[in-house]
């Protein structure tokens, strides 16, 4: 059965080009309920245990390096089928090849600065969304 919440970051490119209000207005104008959300910095630490499931490919330290060099936006995102409705509206990881209309296609500039991340299963939802929130943070 198919989860109501996914997790999403707008990651430093795009709160950095100032595109924070038009994402969140794309993420409300598909049917999403924002239940929690922080303006944050990750520390390298912190990028490194969020992105450990990585850490073996090659591009993980590029990865760490940039979700810590400035403030994100991360949410909790509540709508019946989160995941994957999410992974439909933020577009393919690389922005060349994203669908036009999607977030990554709007605002993301190659592969590793694509401007949202949006978690790709139920289980990393869940995951992903204790990292950044405790229940006294959510309003689901």
């Amino acid at each position: 059965m198919a989860g109501n919440i996914t997790l999403t970051m707008i990651k430093p490119d795009a709160v950095k080009a100032g595109h924070i209000g038009a994402i969140l207005q794309q993420i409300g104008e598909a049917g999403f309920q924002i239940v929690a959300m922080k303006y944050t910095q990750l520390t390298r630490a912190q990028a490194e245990k969020f992105y450990a499931v990585h850490r073996q490919r090659p591009f993980f330290d590029e990865l760490v390096a940039f979700m810590s060099s400035g403030p994100i936006v991360a949410a909790i995102l509540k709508k019946d089928n989160a995941v994957e409705d999410f992974r439909k509206l933020i577009g393919a990881t690389d922005p060349s090849k994203a669908e036009l209309g999607t977030i990554r296609a709007k605002y993301g500039t190659d592969v590793g600065q694509n401007a949202i991340h949006g978690s790709d299963s139920d289980e990393n939802a869940r995951i992903e969304a204790d990292f950044f929130f405790s229940q006294l943070e959510r309003f689901e």
